[in-house]
């Protein structure tokens, strides 16, 4: 792990401070408590692109231009004893997950599987955080969710897919899940605006403009996703060669389970415009899984087998220069390990916000450790 340079501010301070924004924003105080949290899940676990640098860009300025309701009001659209469908009535994406994945968790204990799906909604932070509920339920957790079109299908250069993440969480018998969170792209959007915010170059081979050119300026990167005129690689990259079909078949999938199950917009209708072009809510699909252990197996077997296949990979044969082999969610475990005691690190743009937040709402309670 790379040596921090960044302050630290306690991760009390930061709940605190951002629960209490959401708060002014008209976000009810339970509804704040729980976004805060997810948007702090993502530091804990060393997932920067989404956690304290994208609660300004991504929450705050959408509830601020109106495309991101603060209240969030939840249907049942419908529901059997296994599934259900949601409306999120374009609220928050987070509120809305965690009913989600609570009546799947609630499904799986009484039948074994839940499955919902939910729709008009908006960014629901990461998807581990929702697959993890399940995990410590002794449940399998699944998740995944549609996205404003950025990246191109095999063989071409418009940005069609989201990043649609495709998320899984098993229960182990070891201190953490088995936790596998990623994109289907080979980068995502807030991995690109992290890069942008600290002067970082995007590495070659990840982004494709219209004319077939690979860009690596990450600010100009970001204008040209937004105007179409650039599109992420799937997994796997561009074309064939290395696989590319793989990740945008895998993306395709999480595009139908997002949209399909109920009845909601995709790829081009999800980039935010209206016909005028004018900006507008995304409208985004997500779907929860939650399978019981204990209907199978048991859970005690269950953890017992998943540990020891994850036991079984970090203990085999390492390449060449090579001191590790990691299991998915070991990471993330590592950096709470390392930061737990010490708090979020937070970069000079994310110092900046923070301030300026603060003094637009008069929150003079918070003081921040970064402060000259």
């Amino acid at each position: 792990m790379e040596k921090e340079t960044r302050p630290f501010i306690s991760w009390q301070l930061a709940d605190d401070f951002m629960t209490a924004v959401f708060e002014k924003m008209g976000v009810p105080t339970e509804d704040a408590r729980l976004c805060a949290d997810v948007i702090l899940e993502s530091d804990r676990r060393g997932i920067e692109s989404h956690g304290c640098n994208r609660f300004k860009p991504i929450y705050i300025d959408r509830i601020k231009s109106g495309i991101l309701n603060p209240v969030t009001k939840i249907d049942i659209l419908k529901e059997t004893p296994t599934t259900a469908v949601l409306d999120a009535n374009d609220g928050m994406g987070m509120v809305a997950s965690k009913k989600a994945m609570d009546m799947c968790i609630e499904k799986a204990h009484k039948y074994g599987m839940g499955m919902v799906a939910v729709r008009n909604s908006s960014h629901y932070g990461i998807a581990g955080y929702w697959t993890g509920l399940a995990a410590k339920e002794n449940m399998i957790g699944i998740s995944g969710t549609n996205a404003r079109p950025s990246v191109a299908p095999t063989f071409g250069v418009e940005n069609m897919l989201g990043t649609n993440p495709l998320t899984f969480s098993m229960p182990t018998d070891e201190p953490f899940p088995f936790t596998l969170d990623c994109a289907t792209s080979v980068i995502q959007n807030g991995k690109i605006e992290y890069y942008a915010r600290i002067n970082h170059d995007t590495p070659k081979g990840l982004v494709i403009s219209r004319e077939g050119e690979e860009l690596t300026d990450s600010a100009e990167i970001l204008k040209k996703i937004r105007s179409q005129q650039a599109a992420l690689a799937p997994l796997g990259g561009f074309g064939e060669t290395t696989g590319g079909y793989k990740g945008y078949g895998y993306s395709t999938v999480v595009e139908i389970l997002s949209a399909a199950l109920q009845s909601g917009l995709f790829l081009k209708a999800l980039d935010g415009k209206d016909e005028e072009g004018k900006i507008r809510p995304y409208h985004l699909g997500h779907f929860f899984i939650a399978i019981d252990t204990e209907a199978f197996m048991g859970a005690e077997a269950f953890k017992k087998t998943c540990g020891d296949i994850l036991r079984d990979l970090r203990g085999s044969e390492k390449a060449p220069g090579q001191e590790r082999i990691y299991t998915a969610g070991e990471k993330e475990y590592d950096v709470w390990m390392y930061r737990k005691d010490k708090g979020v690190p937070v970069t000079e743009a994310v110092q900046k916000e923070f301030i300026g937040l603060r003094d637009e709402f008069g929150l003079t309670q918070f003081k921040f450790p970064f402060e000259k």
